[in-house]
């Protein structure tokens, strides 16, 4: 009997992307139908490519017909690979394209996280440019953006886009589901050099102890993947500073307000007041523990001036970083989280009279007419370090 599957996305407004339909048989060989603009140009390489991935998982009898929007190899790849699996669940092997060199960077603990860009990890049109924009970090997404009928494919296509697409340094991040199904997304991607996984509506130590160790157990190498718990529900605020310490591979805490405001019964309003003990509690937590604590995401893309206030705000509280949800979102997040040159200016001269007294062997250390103790100068060693790392002084 036929087996018969299809993976991918295919229509007028589609791009970079492609449909695959595949009819396992028991006789009469491998039979490729290709519908594509760029058949002339291209079709033989296609065809080529979905022969070679035939033949490594070993199927001699198929028809496939790839109706495709100028997907590149690995979109092709990823999509054959899903609708094969979904045809024959018995295949337990992965079809890995190379992994590119531009890939194979790493990243550190105290990375600046100022933005942090969320791509629906079905939508390879939207991860082919995304370094481009110049965020902090890239998110693929495969929790909230996937159709739960989607959530396999999606996460080869995320698989094989860590292993070829060019994020241009931005730190690469990957949101998995809630457990259980977020242990299947992590067999997926794990080894392909992603740098952060996030993990939703976490609620308890547990959670990211669970996560950790499957992690562990899965990698092949040494390389650490560093974790970022996403608080989102009111039991999750309450136990923010057991779960931020949690694993020495917690490197934040990041805050989600749409899933908190639902939990408590609120609408979430512009300025957020509703929300002010869940991102004190956040904030708190992250500091106590060491780590990064980052904002929520600010839902209206076309509200510039209502952004810049609302990351104007997450600064002065004491985040480091928030989430968006469009590239037009980076540029005014950035500007808003680096210091001002007044802010910059006077933690220079902080800094110089600090390490003048230090040097004269002084006790006591004063600018101008003001004393300046301990917690304002590691204040402005912050501020030096956040214009460091924005490239705003070497």
């Amino acid at each position: 009997m036929a087996k018969i599957a299809s993976a991918g996305n295919y229509g007028p407004k589609i791009r970079s992307d492609c449909m695959v339909t595949i009819e396992l048989t028991d006789s009469g060989g491998v039979h490729i139908e290709l519908i594509s603009k760029v058949k002339d140009f291209f079709g033989d390489h296609i065809i080529a490519l979905a022969q070679d991935e035939l033949k490594f998982f070993g199927e001699k009898n198929a028809k496939i017909k790839i109706e495709d929007q100028g997907a590149l190899d690995f979109v092709i790849t990823a999509r054959i690979e899903a609708a094969l699996k979904k045809a024959d669940p018995s295949i337990t092997t992965s079809y890995l394209p190379e992994m590119k060199a531009h890939c194979t960077y790493t990243t550190s603990k105290d990375a600046l996280r100022r933005s942090r860009l969320y791509l629906p990890g079905n939508s390879p049109k939207l991860m082919l440019n995304a370094g481009l924009h110049g965020a902090d970090a890239i998110i693929l997404d495969l929790e909230d953006s996937v159709h739960p009928d989607e959530k396999d494919s999606a996460r080869i296509l995320v698989r094989n886009a860590l292993r070829a697409v060019d994020f241009k340094g931005a730190e690469k991040m990957v949101r998995i589901n809630q457990l259980p199904l977020g242990f299947e997304d992590l067999k997926e991607i794990i080894n392909e050099n992603v740098h952060v996984i996030l993990i939703p509506k976490s609620e308890s130590r547990q959670q990211v102890i669970d996560i950790d160790s499957y992690i562990k157990k899965l990698k092949k190498d040494k390389t650490p993947v560093f974790l970022m718990p996403i608080i989102e529900s009111a039991k999750g605020v309450m136990h923010a500073y057991e779960i931020a310490c949690a694993s020495e591979n917690v490197i934040a805490l990041a805050l989600g307000l749409e899933d908190y405001t639902a939990d408590i019964g609120v609408t979430r309003s512009r300025n957020e007041d509703e929300c002010f003990f869940a991102k004190s509690m956040v904030i708190n937590a992250a500091k106590a523990a060491g780590v990064q604590a980052i904002d929520t995401v600010f839902s209206d893309v076309n509200d510039m001036e209502g952004l810049f206030e609302n990351v104007n705000q997450a600064k002065a509280m004491g985040f480091d970083g928030k989430g968006c949800i469009h590239p037009r979102q980076i540029r005014i997040i950035h500007k808003a989280f680096l210091p001002s040159e007044e802010e910059l200016s006077k933690a220079e001269r902080i800094i110089e009279a600090y390490n003048t007294a230090k040097k004269e062997g002084k006790g006591v250390v004063s600018l101008g007419s003001k004393m300046i103790d301990a917690p304002v100068v590691k204040q402005a060693q912050h501020v030096l370090k956040m214009a460091k790392l924005g490239g705003m002084i070497q």
